[in-house]
């Protein structure tokens, strides 16, 4: 018996692969940032946690100071990418713990890290939907664990 697990799993793989295509580009070309408002549902939550105080935005919040960065020249290219993932699935509600890796150049100076993203998705009359992404960054002291990996 399907009990729709499969379709859930390609349409939140959909979404994750989705959000780090949006946010990624090469040096001369830009970030497609508008693709993020169809990946979240409205009043969605990105949430960076990996200073002191967190960095709670929705998507228009969360897209300005990138897009200003690009803009001035500082951020030239950034690439992300989910490197693992373990996703639960109950009913209408999803979570997925996603290993992530990041790279670019700010400022002319490359930049690489890996850290953890929970994502939350909610099951919506449109299909699936974002509602909240936090993450956090590896840094001495914070290991991520292999279980994410």
């Amino acid at each position: 018996m399907d009990d729709g697990t499969t379709d859930t799993d390609a349409n939140l793989e959909r979404l994750v692969t989705d959000f780090f295509a949006a946010v990624s580009f090469e040096p001369g070309a830009m970030p497609d940032y508008t693709k993020l408002y169809g990946l979240f549902i409205d009043g969605g939550k990105l949430i960076k946690n990996s200073t002191e105080v967190p960095e709670i935005s929705n998507v228009d919040e969360f897209i300005e100071p990138r897009q200003k960065m690009i803009d001035s020249g500082e951020l030239t290219s950034f690439a992300e990418f989910e490197i693992g993932h373990i996703t639960e699935i109950f009913g209408n509600v999803a979570h997925r713990m996603s290993t992530y890796g990041k790279r670019g150049t700010m400022n002319g100076a490359a930049f690489a890290a890996e850290g953890v993203i929970s994502t939350q998705f909610i099951l919506t009359p449109h299909g699936w939907k974002m509602t909240s992404m936090a993450w956090d960054d590896e840094r001495p002291g914070l290991i991520i664990p292999d279980r994410y990996r």
